[in-house]
């Protein structure tokens, strides 16, 4: 498979960088597998070590793969882990369910999504799906925090408010911390998010990110 050029993968993210140096190595130890499909990296952490990928929307085998976007720094899929076993996911339905701008905003981040993956194939048996549960519901955060990380803040709102809940700082590098890491966490309704205010946490499982 031939890697897109950086100025394809900066259309369908903005942090996009291309497939680099040991990248591939350390990807595979984060995830205990190869990257199948791997054409990018969609965001880095700050020492540099991948923290997105971008996916080919059809692997190597032929299978269709929706999730253009998969998380993959540890800190990042255990700080989320530890939010949806908190049972906060709830929370971003029960907004999607009262708020109309908030919904709206999200059928918006998932017709972003297609568009994105369709810069790089359009893959019939997957037209019109994105990931996470969008449009209408909040079901991986892990890929809806992978998907913000990658584009930057404003295109996924339920992104954004889950990578504001573990406290995401894209200077600082979280790479060496540990497993109980999870202690910083905000709690619902505690203020300690600015973005659109949900006051929740979030991301998609990094199991099935989907």
């Amino acid at each position: 498979m031939e890697y897109p050029k950086l100025d394809v993968l900066k259309k369908v993210a903005a942090n996009a960088t291309e497939v680099a140096g040991n990248d591939r190595e350390v990807l595979t130890a984060q995830l205990g597998r190869d990257p199948r499909g791997l054409v990018g990296i969609g965001a880095r952490c700050a020492c540099g070590a991948p923290a997105v990928t971008i996916t080919w929307p059809r692997l190597l085998d032929g299978s269709p793969f929706p999730t253009l976007f998969y998380l993959s720094l540890p800190w990042a899929v255990k700080q989320i882990s530890r939010v949806e076993s908190r049972g906060d996911m709830a929370l971003f339905n029960e907004r999607l369910a009262t708020d109309p701008e908030y919904a709206a905003a999200h059928e918006r981040a998932h017709a972003s999504y297609v568009a994105r993956r369709d810069l790089l194939e359009k893959v019939p048996e997957i037209a019109g799906k994105s990931a996470g549960g969008m449009p209408e519901r909040v079901k991986c955060l892990h890929a809806l925090a992978g998907y913000a990380l990658a584009v930057g803040p404003g295109v996924c709102p339920a992104g954004d408010d889950a990578l504001e809940m573990i406290g995401w700082d894209p200077a600082v590098c979280h790479c060496a911390d540990s497993d109980d890491a999870g202690a910083g966490l905000a709690e619902p309704g505690s203020g300690a998010t600015g973005g659109s205010g949900v006051g929740l946490a979030s991301a998609s499982g990094a199991q099935a990110q989907a």
